[in-house]
Parts: structure tokens; sequence; C-alpha cells
């Protein structure tokens, strides 16, 4: 197990950095080519950018944890409908998020909190990657059904060799090409065109255990799938979450300067809290297939291998983080703004400092939904999401202004995190005690 668990979870995180290149890489060229305005309004897309993303991981980790369970626990005939089921709640969501990106991008963007000569900006790049979320949803759905099918190590380089291709591209569309924001986005979307083309090797090859079967569409396993994502897809949307509270507290304390030091703060977030799905993501089909074969050991042994990997992580990339703050906020700050330095240095080593606590939250989440208790991963979800971090945000701004929005972040982490470690205390499966309720499953 311990061999099993390096290996899915290393290439995730390989795997999940490669995705976090995708708003990185638009957050340097974009600084670099369209200055502290650029960078606002991407910030404010990257808020929605990050609710199609949820949508995505929550039909294909749903999907991949029911095709794993129901292989494992011995119901072959009913696996591949995991696939059908997936798609089509992929195809309905994509369908909603196209329809806002033809006609509601302004009035979507305005709501973000963009504004004056950063609404434009803004609405080009919410518009562009809305059309393209058909791309964005179907790779996040093959993806967990590839590597929940024993192929991790391909389900690492699509997602890659994808980002790559974004840097690539950014580099093309914003300099040569002079696109500007639409550029960026541009980049951005072929991103997954290029991964899926990568993970159809798979389901073209005869070794896939999975295939897309006609079947009668039920509601009752659309929602069992939605459940066992539903952690996954919250824990991306806390994200987004985040970026709004925070955007719109920020722009009321310190205007658009302080939206595009959250930027600076933010986008480099993603790559840390990537690397945290990572681990989730590579512990789910483990997990999962543990379940459904009723080995408890398994069980208990990936879950802790999680929160150790977990917890080493967090403390590595904050001393990192804490000693190379302002080189890396420099790289941004492509117009030397001394203020935009300052407020951003700061940000990022006390943000930073929430995940002690979150890297538990994530991984504890994952784990929860992985083995079925979804009511309980749904709990820490909403509780990172919304429940705890949105009165937290709103308190501490007004007590401690900016110190008190990076911090709390922190202080909400640490809140779900109590909350986390009772849930894994009763769940965590000992001598004697069966994981494995076919019932519930």
């Amino acid at each position: 197990m311990k061999k099993q668990f390096a290996r899915y979870v290393s290439l995730n995180i390989i795997g999940m950095l490669g995705v976090s290149c995708y708003i990185l890489v638009d957050t340097f060229f974009v600084s670099h080519v369209m200055g502290a305005d650029g960078l606002a309004a991407l910030n404010f897309a990257i808020a929605f950018f990050s609710i199609m993303s949820a949508v995505g991981l929550m039909t294909g980790i749903g999907g991949g944890t029911d095709y794993a369970v129901t292989r494992e626990s011995g119901e072959p005939p009913e696996q591949n409908k995991a696939l059908a089921h997936s798609l089509a709640m992929g195809a309905m969501a994509a369908g909603v998020l196209v329809c806002i990106g033809l006609f509601l991008t302004e009035p979507l963007s305005r709501v973000l909190g963009a504004s004056g000569r950063i609404l434009p900006m803004t609405e080009v790049y919410l518009k562009t990657f809305l059309c393209f979320s058909p791309a964005f949803i179907l790779n996040n759905i093959m993806l967990a059904f590839v590597r929940n099918d024993g192929e991790p190590r391909l389900s690492m380089i699509a997602m890659v060799v994808s980002s790559l291709s974004n840097i690539l591209l950014d580099y093309i569309f914003m300099y040569p090409l002079a696109l500007g924001m639409f550029g960026a986005a541009l980049a951005t979307c072929f991103s997954p065109v290029i991964s899926l083309a990568i993970l159809s090797r798979h389901y073209f090859s005869g070794r896939q255990n999975f295939r897309l079967v006609r079947c009668r569409i039920s509601l009752k396993r659309m929602l069992k799938i939605a459940g066992l994502g539903f952690s996954s897809m919250v824990g991306e949307l806390a994200s987004a979450v985040t970026l709004w509270v925070f955007n719109l507290t920020i722009l009321g304390l310190t205007g658009n300067i302080g939206v595009a030091a959250f930027g600076i703060v933010a986008n480099i977030e993603i790559v840390e809290m990537e690397m945290f799905f990572g681990i989730a993501q590579g512990l789910q089909p483990l997990a999962s297939s543990s379940y459904g074969r009723n080995d408890r050991k398994s069980v208990r042994q990936v879950l802790i291998y999680a929160l150790v990997t977990a917890e080493a992580m967090a403390v590595t990339l904050y001393i990192i983080m804490f000693i190379l703050a302002d080189p890396v906020v420099s790289i941004f700050n492509s117009e030397g703004s001394a203020v935009l330095g300052i407020m951003a240095s700061k940000g990022l080593r006390l943000f930073f400092t929430g995940f002690f606590f979150g890297g538990v939250n994530i991984v504890a989440a994952a784990f929860l939904s992985s083995v079925t208790e979804v009511k309980k991963s749904m709990t820490i979800a909403l509780m990172r999401s919304c429940i705890v971090l949105g009165p937290t945000v709103l308190i501490m701004s007004r007590l401690f202004g900016m110190t008190g929005v990076w911090l709390s972040f922190t202080v909400t982490e640490a809140i779900v995190a109590i909350v986390t470690l009772i849930f894994i205390k009763g769940v965590l499966p000992h001598n004697g005690t069966s994981v494995y309720n076919p019932e519930k499953a």
C-alpha cells in the first residue's frame, strides 16, 4: 500500500501542479503585458473559473468513485453506467455554462466586482473560457476515470503536457499575436483539448475496463454521483468563494491595488491548493477500491499516509514561501509598485499559515467521500467554503483591517479542522470493525 500510495499521490501532485499552471502562467503574462489592471481583471474572472472547475470535479470524482466502488464490490454490469451518468451530468452543466458565457458575462463580471476599465477585460476572459466549458468538464471526467482504471501515469502526463502547451500558447497569443486578455483565456482553453487527446489513448487502447454504454439515465444514480463528488466540488468552490468574498472585502478596504495584491497571493495559493488536491485525488482510487473490498487495514493506511503527507507538505511549503515571498511577488509586480509589493508579501506570509490546517481538511474530506461518508464530507466542504469563511472574513476585516483579511483563512481552516478530526476519529476503522456498508455504498 505504501508503494501504491506513493505512486498515485506523486503522479497526481505533479499533474495538479500542471493544472495550476493554467492560471499561474496567465497571471505572469497578464501582469507583464497589462499591468495591475489586467491582474485585477484576471482575479475577478478566476473566481468563476473555479466554479466551472468545481462542476467538472464533482462529475469526474463522483463518477470515478462510483465506478471504483461498484467494480470492486462485485457489480460489474453496473460499473459502466457510472461513465454514462457522469457524461450526462457534465453535458447539462456545460450547457448552462455556455449560455451564461454567451449572454450573461457583463452582469456576471459586475457581480464578481469588476467595474470601469477593468470590466471589459474581465468580460472577455469570462466569455472565452465559459464557451469552452464542455472541454473543461469532459477533461475532468476522463481524468478521473482513467486514474481509477489503473492509469494514474497517463492522467499525470495529460495534465502536465496540456499545461506546458498553455505556457507556449500564452506567449504566442499575447506577444507575437498581441491578443491581450482574449489570448490569455484562449491559451488556457486549448489545454483541456490537448489533455483529452492524450487521454483518448487509454479509452481506445482495448485495455480499459470502462466503456460508454447505452442505459436509462437514473436521477437516483446521478444524485449518488453528485453526492460522492460533492466534497471535491465544494473544495474547489471554496477557492471561488474565497476569491469573491476577499475581492469585495479588499475592494472596500484598499481599492483595486489591494485586489491586485490579493490576485498575486490567490494565484500562488492555487498552486499550493492544487498540490493538496493532488493528494486527495491520489488517495481516492486506493481508498475507494479498499473500501469496496472491505479491506479495513488498507483504508486506515491510506488515510494515515495522506494526512502525514499533507502536513509535511504544508510545513515545507510555508518555510519556502516565508523565505522567498519578496522575490516571488516581484515576478508578478511588473510595474514595480512598492505598495503592491509590500502588501502582497505580507499577505503571502500570513495567508499561507492556513495550510497547516487546510491541507488536513482537504485530504480528510476527500477520504470521507471516497468511503461514501458523504454527509461528513459535505459538512467539512461547506464549512470551509461559506459557513465559517464568510463571517470570519467580515468580522476579522472590521477588527484588524487587511491583516484580519489575510488571517481569516487561517482561522477558518483551524475551526474546521476541529470538526474534521472528530469525523475522522468516528469513521476510522478499528480492529474487528467492518468498513464496508453495502446499503450506504
